[in-house]
């Protein structure tokens, strides 16, 4: 009966809440419970591995030797910037007793090596224990007046990776950077676990690696430094919010491997005004002539401004771009290291039929094209070039093929193959194969490609003639505007296209030789609307490895960062980018941002939250937290707000 009564009143009580019910359970961890991952495996003896969401790896250093003098701040700059790296640090003052009795104990031992050493008439030696004998006399004496101590320090690091393969790789250049400044670090052999305890931030050293400083050196260990991007020479990009000195950027300096940048940041961050601030100044403080493939008609002003050249095309102008122009290039012999002139039909073979693929696939991204179509298209593109007898023979460009390099540029150019003659040629063709396989690709490429033919009156026939614009070497700033273009489809393909074309008449021109080359940069516009198609992600790919060598940097500005991060295809551009800037970016976004970059909590937190114009500056392993603010004089031409703009130009009509 008590038993019932008693199940009754535990019925009728509230159920304990399930926030509360977490409550007491993490009151009743400890501090070493509530930090710990899912579980650590200890049992190898040179490394650790952490089992949480993603598996990592981790391998824990001390240092076990230093300098004779430390600087500040080389003597750990490398050690603190090193990537995904904790470090930790215990210091411990040694008792004015203690420091006096050591300091005596090593004083006698040099007097005797000392006075061994003059008895055996080594001089050098004994010059160089009587110097140390004195240092050490000076300091136990300053430590006597008050005016030195002396501090004991073990210096415990833990390099963390997502591989095996990675951390070998990263311990083997941490050990060397480091030795650059004489610091010797050593594996915890054995000691992983101890090593890797020693830095947790539970105030527990168990690795007993002690060095010996006096208040000086010791002053030469603490991180009060931040890393200084920018260069000696280049154009005045922005201030460092941090420590508030101007920011030289240079695009092609020598420590750049390779010279291209990516910039990312949401709608409204400054991408277009960022951009049109080091275009216009690096052409005026540099000479840097720049080439914008401009998406959204933002830089028109900027080559009005700086005498360049503004080139419209869409379906209502009368510019036409041949996709199948095809240029000579100049390279290095490798065997002799002379400059030769060739002619590459085989890639510009391939860089057409792949614009042509795309123009396939059209808006819907058809999965009728398959590698059959590729070979049509790849064939026919190839019989129109051998048609004309062009061939890899530079002369064979020309009417007169008993031409020498120096008669070529005052000869006529043969009239190069169009998207027309191509698909007239296409038609022939489907006529004789009579292979049933190869009639429904050839049936689909007519029907789908005609909307590109001029003599159909296509809709898209503004790349079908022979190019009515040339691309001049020597101008400033060159923009070609396909602004007018409809987005989904038109834009993303005149990109493509416009890519393969400022390739053959803007990049190949250039020489290998870097003393004769012109610095160039391309600029690619909302680079996002490229990623749906692979064949132009490949091209853009193909040109962000390829632009070093003809001394030119390809810019790449999106909104879209996620896009870039979840096409594996892309990532390349990414890779072959050592400039990296980003502007204020959307929440939904900053994980991918912080995951590729291994941005730090703080810097993520920054970037959601930065004012326009501020950004995160990664230029190799250097970062910088930089404001960029164009003069009142380029706010004429760089401003992108509307309302901004309309209010400048009232204000410019009263006055």
């Amino acid at each position: 009966m008590w038993q019932n009564k008693q199940k009754k009143q535990e019925e009728n009580q509230p159920t304990v809440k399930s926030n509360e019910h977490e409550y007491n359970i993490l009151k009743r961890k400890t501090i070493k419970e509530l930090i710990a991952p899912s579980g650590i495996d200890a049992s190898n003896i040179d490394h650790l591995e952490i089992i949480s969401n993603t598996k990592r790896y981790a391998r824990s250093f001390f240092v076990s030797s230093l300098p004779r003098m430390a600087i500040f701040p080389e003597l750990f700059r490398d050690l603190y910037l090193f990537g995904d790296v904790n470090t930790s640090i215990y210091i411990n003052p040694v008792p004015e007793a203690k420091s006096q009795n050591e300091l005596n104990r090593v004083i006698n031992q040099l007097e005797t090596e000392r006075i061994v050493a003059a008895d055996r008439g080594n001089i050098n030696r004994q010059s160089t224990v009587g110097q140390k004998r004195y240092e050490a006399e000076q300091l136990r004496d300053e430590i006597a007046a008050g005016f030195n101590k002396l501090y004991e320090a073990s210096i415990v690091s833990t390099l963390f990776a997502y591989s095996m393969k990675d951390l070998d790789k990263l311990t083997n250049l941490l050990a060397t950077e480091m030795s650059k400044s004489l610091v010797n670090i050593k594996s915890a052999w054995g000691m992983q676990e101890d090593a890797f305890k020693s830095n947790l931030p539970l105030m527990d050293n168990k690795i007993k690696k002690v060095h010996t400083f006096d208040h000086r050196s010791m002053g030469t260990v603490f991180p009060f430094t931040t890393s200084e991007v920018g260069h000696t020479t280049g154009v005045p990009l922005g201030f460092n919010k941090q420590t508030g000195v101007p920011i030289l950027f240079d695009n092609f300096h020598n420590s750049l491997t390779n010279y291209n940048m990516v910039i990312f940041a949401k709608s409204g961050a400054g991408k277009s005004v960022t951009m049109k601030t080091l275009i216009s100044r690096s052409a005026v403080l540099m000479g840097i002539e720049s080439l914008a493939l401009d998406a959204e008609g933002e830089y028109s002003i900027v080559a009005e401004s700086l005498g360049g050249i503004n080139v419209v095309l869409g379906p209502t102008s009368k510019t036409i771009i041949n996709l199948f122009d095809i240029e000579p290039e100049i390279i290095k012999d490798e065997i002799t290291g002379r400059e030769r002139v060739v002619l590459n039909v085989e890639n510009k073979v391939e860089d057409v039929t792949q614009a042509l693929l795309t123009m396939a696939r059209g808006s819907t991204r058809s999965t009728e094209v398959n590698e059959l179509t590729k070979q049509i298209i790849a064939e026919t593109v190839s019989e129109e070039y051998a048609a004309l007898n062009i061939t890899s023979d530079p002369a064979s460009l020309y009417e007169s093929s008993n031409l020498s390099s120096e008669d070529m540029l005052s000869r006529k150019k043969k009239d190069m193959p169009t998207i027309g003659s191509w698909y007239k040629r296409l038609t022939t063709k489907a006529k004789e194969d009579t292979n049933k396989d190869y009639q429904f690709h050839y049936s689909y490429l007519l029907k789908v490609m005609k909307q590109y033919i001029r003599e159909y009156d296509g809709q898209m026939a503004y790349f079908d003639g022979q190019s009515t614009f040339e691309l001049l070497d020597g101008a400033p700033f060159i923009n070609l505007d396909i602004s007018s273009l409809e987005e989904r489809f038109a834009r993303p393909l005149a990109q493509q296209i416009l890519l393969s074309w400022i390739w053959e008449k803007y990049v190949k021109k250039n020489s290998e030789d870097r003393l004769k080359a012109r610095k160039k940069r391309v600029l690619v516009d909302e680079a996002w609307m490229l990623l749906p198609y692979p064949e132009a992600v490949d091209f853009l790919n193909t040109m962000a490895r390829r632009a070093r060598k003809r001394n030119v940097s390809l810019a790449i500005i999106s909104q879209r960062f996620q896009d870039f991060y979840e096409k594996q295809e892309a990532q390349a551009v990414l890779t072959s980018s050592d400039t990296k800037l980003f502007l204020a970016q959307d929440k939904s976004e900053i994980a991918y941002v912080k995951e590729v970059f291994k941005l730090s909590e703080g810097e993520a937190n920054f970037l959601v939250t930065c004012s326009k114009g501020e950004g995160l500056l990664k230029v190799g392993q250097d970062t910088a937290i930089l404001q960029i603010t164009p003069t009142a004089k380029e706010f004429e031409f760089v401003e992108t707000n509307l309302n901004n703009i309309v209010s400048r130009k009232k204000k410019q009509a009263i006055n």
